[in-house]
């Protein structure tokens, strides 16, 4: 849970787009382009985005990021650098602050990201079903975190590199059991990893076709500082089919394992729509899902989607090895048509919940 929120200046990332390379950065340079939402003064530029899930509520997620100037034959071959900062506050009261940095170099060649913030969630999760049942325990976690990444253009459309990870993380969570594989104190998780890549999408924000696999492993080792040492390993492949001028057809396969005593914030979940994450968390997990996209105006779309999923260890005994699946539909407004810039509205149903998702950009 906590680690995705490394992400958060993310939400920025409306979209990229470069002449040489189309793998996604973390804000996209939208200063010449119309939207209605922004505001802007000289090479800075800020955004609200309102987001609503199961996992959090509903919230608004306000951001903003400063560009830095490029020369006419740097803009045809790497995005802009830039500097951001984004901060998130929910209904059921949790909040994030996070700064984030990213550069390019050598025409596209070499990129840099960092983040770092702090954040305090304030979640649910089912008690281990040994103990309680279905009773929902009340979980808290809150800390700082901080990621450094380097990645190099490798051969064509494939990409390599390695990154550091510090998340100190605070949790308030009690209840008695011998049974879970879980560290549920307070810890402090330093890893290193490494990240292999192949990305041919046309726009990563909102993709007609292409692919894209990605490859990682992260090392948590009390060698470096961590108090637990443990390995978490992920894999996923996505692939996009544009079938007409308005139709396209996009799947994805998620694979999540982790080895050792894994902090319960750094659990495997089931990344798909119609449930809280944290209903779902253990040592491994694997997804895939389906989504049919039709635009039928400049601005409109529809969605249509079905997904499935297990979980493996669970944390709470609760249909550890059951597949859960997960369908539904939903509708696309264009805030940015030039790069595909969609706000999503989608209801999904899974096995044992419902939900609505508001957020801005597609599920994958």
């Amino acid at each position: 849970m906590l680690p995705a929120l490394l992400s958060l200046p993310g939400s920025l990332a409306l979209a990229s787009e470069s002449t040489t390379d189309t793998r996604p950065t973390l804000a996209p340079d939208i200063r010449a382009n119309e939207m209605n939402l922004k505001l802007q003064k000289g090479n800075f530029v800020a955004v609200p985005i309102p987001i609503s899930n199961p996992t959090l509520d509903t919230g608004l997620v306000a951001g903003g990021a400063y560009f830095y100037g490029q020369t006419e034959e740097q803009k045809q071959v790497q995005p802009a650098s830039m500097t951001a900062i984004a901060g998130m506050y929910t209904s059921n009261d949790s909040r994030v602050l996070a700064v984030a940095q990213q550069n390019y170099w050598k025409e596209d060649k070499w990129r840099f990201t960092g983040a770092i913030g702090a954040a305090d969630l304030r979640l649910s999760l089912l008690a281990p079903a040994e103990d309680s049942g279905d009773e929902s325990l009340d979980w808290r976690v809150d800390g700082g975190f901080f990621l450094a990444r380097v990645s190099r253009r490798l051969l064509g459309n494939w990409y390599g590199g390695g990154f550091a990870r510090l998340v100190d993380a605070n949790q308030s969570l009690e209840f008695e059991s011998g049974s879970v594989d879980f560290d549920t104190s307070d810890v402090l998780s330093i890893g290193v990893g490494l990240t292999v890549e192949y990305d041919s999408r046309d726009m990563p924000i909102n993709t007609f076709s292409g692919r894209y696999a990605k490859i990682e492993g992260l090392f948590n080792d009390e060698a470096i500082g961590s108090n637990e040492t443990y390995q978490s390993y992920s894999i996923q492949f996505r692939s996009y089919h544009e079938l007409s001028s308005s139709f396209v057809l996009a799947w994805e396969l998620r694979g999540c394992q982790r080895v050792g005593t894994v902090p319960l914030w750094d659990s495997c979940t089931i990344p798909l729509r119609g449930f809280s994450v944290t209903n779902y968390l253990g040592k491994s997990s694997f997804s895939g899902q389906a989504e049919a996209r039709w635009r039928f105006s400049r601005r409109w779309g529809a969605v249509a989607f079905a997904g499935a999923g297990e979980i493996g260890t669970s944390f709470t005994g609760y249909r550890d090895r059951d597949t859960i699946g997960s369908y539904g539909a939903g509708v696309r407004f264009s805030v940015l048509p030039a790069k595909r810039v969609n706000v999503r509205l989608d209801f999904a149903k899974s096995r044992d919940d419902e939900a609505i998702h508001l957020s801005v950009g597609e599920a994958f």
